[in-house]
């Protein structure tokens, strides 16, 4: 059966809207990884091997700006680059990053030890979900073995990672690892996705 659509393929006449909403693709992954992986390395008493992302933007928490200002970089940038992706992918793979970067966001305005913990719970939760859902819901109307399979690596690990967090042991891990490997197929396809919107604009 013939694909419906290539990977992240540009309009015929894409214009420069495309390539600044793609680029939250790359800002959004970019500026979360950098903030859990800086506050992370500084906190004191902290394992990025056993504790939560969450734990750096927890109230009280002197990484609490720093982690605060990634979560709504990501929470913003992913739902911009899920608008790019509507322009030239079918299927719903848009509408999971917008929701992802919304939950993001959620997770932000609802931080751990201000009486919220549940809530914080539900929204990190549904974040993990539809970031797995992302590259899972674009790899059928993706063009090429590669890009399908790396679609359905990256969401499989991310599904797979994150749920193993629940076991228990090295938590922060699990989580960071199963985040960043959609965080990164995100941002390599954001990439792509500017530069060709670029090339094949009017005047590109």
């Amino acid at each position: 059966m013939r694909r419906r659509s290539p990977a992240v393929r540009p309009e015929p006449r894409p214009d420069g809207s495309t390539r600044l909403l793609a680029l939250g693709g790359v800002v959004g992954p970019a500026a979360f990884v950098a903030a859990w992986a800086i506050g992370g390395a500084r906190a004191v008493g902290y394992s990025p091997v056993e504790d939560a992302i969450s734990r750096l933007a927890a109230v009280g928490a002197p990484t609490r700006p720093g982690m605060t200002a990634g979560f709504i970089t990501f929470g913003v940038g992913v739902p911009l680059y899920g608008l790019a992706l509507r322009r030239v992918l079918p299927g719903p793979a848009w509408a999971f990053a917008v929701a992802t970067g919304l939950a993001t966001l959620a997770v932000a305005a609802l931080p751990l030890d201000a009486g919220v913990d549940e809530a914080h719970g539900v929204a990190a939760g549904l974040g993990y979900a539809t970031l797995a859902g992302v590259p899972l819901s674009a790899a059928p109307y993706l063009q090429g073995r590669r890009a399908t399979a790396a679609a359905l690596a990256a969401g499989a690990a991310t599904a797979g990672l994150l749920i193993a967090t629940l076991g228990g042991g090295r938590h922060g891990l699990l989580q960071r690892s199963g985040l960043a490997a959609t965080d990164v197929w995100i941002a390599v396809t954001a990439a792509k996705l500017a530069v060709r919107a670029r090339l094949e604009s009017p005047g590109g």
